[in-house]
Parts: C-alpha cells; structure tokens; sequence
C-alpha cells in the first residue's frame, strides 16, 4: 500500500467534537471488528513475508492479513509492496544491499520467480520500522504465504484469517513492472480460486482497472477501492464504475460525513494505515468497520 504524501488537515479526525471519540472499542464491536495486518505485522517482521504474516496471527484480534501482489516473468504471483527490488530493504543473493540506481533493472515481472526468491528483503531491517526485527527473508509466492498460514493456524488451533490482496498496478507499469491490469486480475482470480481463499479474500487496488476487469470476470468478488486523494467518496466511485464491498482510505480523510456516506451505499470503511492508539481510538469512534496497522501489538491498548 503506497504512502502519497496527502497535504491535508487531519480534517475532523481529532477534531471531532463527539464526547466519545477516544473511548475504547465495546465488547460487542469486538467481535466484527476487522483488525488487518499490514504487510503482515510491518512494524515488527520484515514486510510481506512469511514471518511477518504468522507474526499478525499471534494476535488474536487479527482478522486479516494485507499483503501486495506483484507478477514473476513466469506468471507467478510474488507477494511484494514494489513490483522490484527495494534499495531500502533488499540485497543481492551475495549479500550486497541493492542501490537506488539498480531498481529499475530489478523488476519483478522481468525476473523468473527463482531468480526473485534468491533476493533477501529482510536482513537489513527497515529504517523507518526501528522496532523491526531484522532477519533473512525472502519475497515469497501468495501460494507459500497460504500454506504457511494454514500449517500455522491448524497447529496452534487459530481460525483461518481472511486476506486483503492488493493488485499493484498502475498505467506506466503495464507491459513493463506489471501485466495489463485483465491479465493481473485473471492470475489473481485464477489463483484464489485455486488455493481455496476465494470466499475468504478481498481484492483491493488504486488502479480502478484490474478492479473493473476483475468485477466483470466475476461480480461476486469481495473487492475493496483503496483511496489516497481528497476527491470525494463520489468522485472516486465514479471513476470505478462500479460500487465495491469496501472503501479503503488513507486513514486521515476520514471523517463522520465520509464514514456516514459510505454506509449509505452499503459498503464497509477500512481506513489504511494507522499506527498509534490515538488516531485508532478516533477512527472507532467515528465508526470504522476495521483498521489496517503496521503494528498489531497495539490492538490490545484499544480494546
């Protein structure tokens, strides 16, 4: 999920006047209540892989797991937030961190999965995650990441998580970064169907493209529009065409007007990506239907 840097004021968040608004949640909204994981648990596990998602499940709170999508040369699907190889987290198979200069020669959708996996994206830790444990971590495939989570969930005895999938995509990355946005959306299809999450997973994008191909592949698809401009809940479906099961914002546009308007048309609000307990205890209060956090352990101060 990407962080477009949005020069607003927090617009209502915490200026809401409600005399509620930094109470904890109820036991009854609890039990709803859809607690994601962001990339896993980000802020505690290197992003998107396999430890940091059995990490989200340690939680108990934790509903969902969010992760990225990104294409092999070979038509796998990559569990990566960059459809390349980060300077800021990755190094080559011999150790060497990847430069700024090389990601554009290091593109997922240009390498076969085998030459992706031999990447490390985890032992360097990430400077803007100091609580994250660094450790060797490979870019796994969304099929790893099932596996893994089921395996767990069945030894320790934990009901199955849903998963938030985000298709990365975006018109300069067609052909090139990423497939054309039907043929994206058909491999996710086609693979969550396969590995048997397809009632359990949402599929989410800022591109309206592979959304609007996915949604006339099959309407009947949990999908989610991921929001990162001041447009308008209007505006933005607009331009999707469609209405989604979810609307998926950054978290600091929400407000009581965006909150009661969503819910209006029948979708549910999961605002993305909080960090701290005090904009978390806001957005309940404003009537949220979920938060998706880098940092999973603080669920348990807010509720």
């Amino acid at each position: 999920m990407r962080f477009t840097v949005i020069m607003l004021a927090v617009l209502g968040l915490f200026s809401c006047s409600e005399p509620n608004t930094q109470q904890d949640m109820t036991a009854e909204k609890a039990v709803t209540f859809d607690w994601q994981g962001h990339r896993g648990a980000r802020g505690l596990l290197p992003e998107n892989t396999i430890p940091a998602f059995l990490k989200a499940l340690e939680y108990p709170q934790v509903k969902t797991l969010e992760l990225d999508l990104a294409v092999s040369r070979d038509s796998l699907l990559v569990v990566s937030h960059e459809p390349w190889m980060s300077h800021h987290i990755c190094s080559h198979p011999d150790g060497r961190p990847v430069g700024e200069q090389e990601e554009g020669s290091l593109l997922i959708h240009q390498m076969p999965y085998a030459q992706v996996k031999q990447f490390d994206c985890g032992s360097r830790g990430n400077s803007r995650f100091p609580e994250q444990k660094a450790m060797p971590a490979h870019k796994p495939l969304l099929s790893e990441v099932v596996a893994a989570v089921n395996a767990y969930c069945t030894e320790k005895g934990r009901e199955k998580p849903r998963y938030n999938i985000e298709i990365k995509s975006e018109p300069a990355y067609d052909g090139i970064k990423s497939p054309p946005p039907a043929e994206f959306a058909r491999l996710v299809l086609a693979e969550i169907n396969r590995l048997g999450i397809r009632e359990s997973s949402c599929i989410q994008s800022f591109d309206v493209r592979p959304l609007q191909a996915l949604h006339q592949m099959d309407s009947t698809v949990y999908t989610a529009l991921l929001i990162d401009s001041p447009n308008g809940v209007d505006a933005n479906l607009a331009e999707l065409g469609y209405l989604p099961d979810a609307y998926s914002p950054y978290y600091q546009l929400v407000t009581a007007n965006v909150v009661e308007t969503v819910h209006a048309r029948g979708m549910k609000l999961i605002p993305w990506t909080v960090n701290d307990t005090t904009s978390m205890k806001a957005l309940i209060a404003l009537g949220v239907d979920g938060i998706i956090t880098d940092y999973p352990n603080l669920i348990v101060e807010v509720e």
